[in-house]
């Protein structure tokens, strides 16, 4: 684990309170005297104020926002929207995270609309699943809806829009603070507006809310030379460590950090670099403890596909994407699970994303999930170890990149925080 160690103060500090002490030591002096006055009245006549301000401010009880793992009892959650969703362009963060297959759709309709009867399916069926939830009394919130097709232009770059359909991807909930993740695709630069009014409720309820960094996206920041031609050369370049993502500056989606109380778990991807890793650990100790772990995957993006904490103690672990640290879990006396191999059909379009969405599973609580109800072999899965499924369709909403554990972002779990590793 890296350790990163500040040193204050020092020599520098000393030679300037020297020169001070020594030099400026008469007008200094009187300085600070006025200085003190002035700062002791006008504290005496704000203390009304901020007994006021402090009275006014909304307590831990009354905060909204609460989670710190992926099973506790689910209360309320946020949903993303299909709506306007848009084809990213063909940049090469894109092609570094995308399907060779589906090159040619990116370079056609980058900018534009997905295939509209598609989109119209998918926010069918993200509307049942809203129902569903309700239904098993979880709070449903949205996103706004956005034109996705406006262009926009940085000094750095220029792009059009995606769509604010995976709030997983850009939102991650530690405890009661609201980290906004400063994503890596130009595409979605601008995505954290949809989500500005519910985020701004919650702050005025007494959560926390943090802005990571935002990148300038520059070319910089990309390999623009990333030599990707087939699986092959993915899974070469991934086991050298070599990611289209630089470390020019901070990056990360908040789907390659995965939480299971006060430790979490995160990989290096094609969207998430050390620089943005290093960020969130500093930011989050000392409370919490960053891992990073790593897996045998051609093209990393996103964790929960890869591996999924579903209860205390128990991991879904990809077969196909094997975790290089996964004698870490075991020793600690977790039960690692390999889910099924996914029923999903060769010809069903993935734009963004792999077959095994499958066990992309978003947990209700440690009895309940909610799963594809295509997936009967996860299903059974999930049966036998005593953990009944909520069965959804969104095989169309897939297609856009995410399963429910995707689509979704749990702002408040009924639960408290532990250490599962100690």
């Amino acid at each position: 684990m890296l350790r990163v160690r500040c040193l204050r103060g020092g020599s520098r500090g000393a030679e300037a309170a020297h020169y001070i002490g020594s030099g400026l030591r008469g007008v200094f002096t009187g300085w600070v005297q006025r200085t003190f006055q002035s700062t002791q009245a006008a504290a005496a006549s704000q203390n009304s104020c901020a007994a006021d301000d402090k009275a006014a401010s909304p307590g831990p009880k009354d905060c909204l926002v609460c989670s710190y793992n992926e099973w506790d009892p689910l209360e309320e959650v946020i949903v993303g929207r299909a709506e306007n969703a848009c084809v990213p362009p063909f940049s090469v963060e894109v092609k570094a995270n995308t399907y060779e297959k589906y090159w040619g759709f990116y370079q056609k309709f980058g900018g534009q609309s997905f295939p509209r009867d598609h989109v119209k399916k998918a926010i069918a069926e993200i509307e049942e699943m809203c129902n569903i939830l309700k239904r098993e009394g979880v709070i449903v919130k949205r996103p706004d809806p956005i034109d996705w097709s406006v262009k926009y232009k940085t000094p750095d770059f220029e792009s059009t829009g995606m769509y604010a359909a995976m709030p997983r991807d850009i939102l991650l909930v530690v405890g009661n603070e609201i980290i906004e993740a400063p994503m890596a695709w130009r595409a979605r630069f601008f995505e954290y507006r949809a989500y500005r009014r519910l985020i701004k409720d919650y702050f005025n309820s007494g959560a926390k809310w943090t802005t990571a960094p935002k990148p300038t996206m520059a070319d910089e920041l990309y390999d623009q030379n990333y030599p990707i031609h087939s699986v092959e050369d993915r899974h070469k370049l991934a086991a050298q460590g070599k990611f289209v993502t630089t470390e020019f500056e901070p990056c990360f989606d908040a789907a390659d950090f995965i939480r299971a109380g006060r430790d979490i778990f995160v990989q290096r991807s094609q969207v998430t670099n050390y620089m943005g890793i290093e960020w969130m650990r500093r930011h989050l100790a000392p409370d919490y403890r960053v891992h990073i772990i790593s897996f045998k995957d051609p093209n990393p993006m996103h964790i929960d596909a890869t591996f999924n904490i579903i209860g205390p103690g128990l991991v879904l672990s990809n077969p196909d994407r094997p975790c290089h640290q996964i004698e870490l879990f075991k020793k600690a006396g977790w039960t690692v699970i390999q889910p099924p191999v996914p029923l999903i059909p060769d010809d069903h379009p993935l734009w963004m994303s792999s077959k095994w969405l499958s066990m992309n599973v978003l947990m209700l609580d440690e009895k309940r999930v909610m799963v594809d109800a295509n997936e009967t072999s996860i299903q059974k899965m999930f049966e036998n170890l005593g953990i009944s499924t909520i069965k959804v369709n969104i095989r169309h909403a897939n297609s856009l990149g995410g399963g429910f554990h995707c689509w979704t972002c749990d702002i408040r779990r009924r639960g408290t925080l532990q250490s599962y590793f100690d």
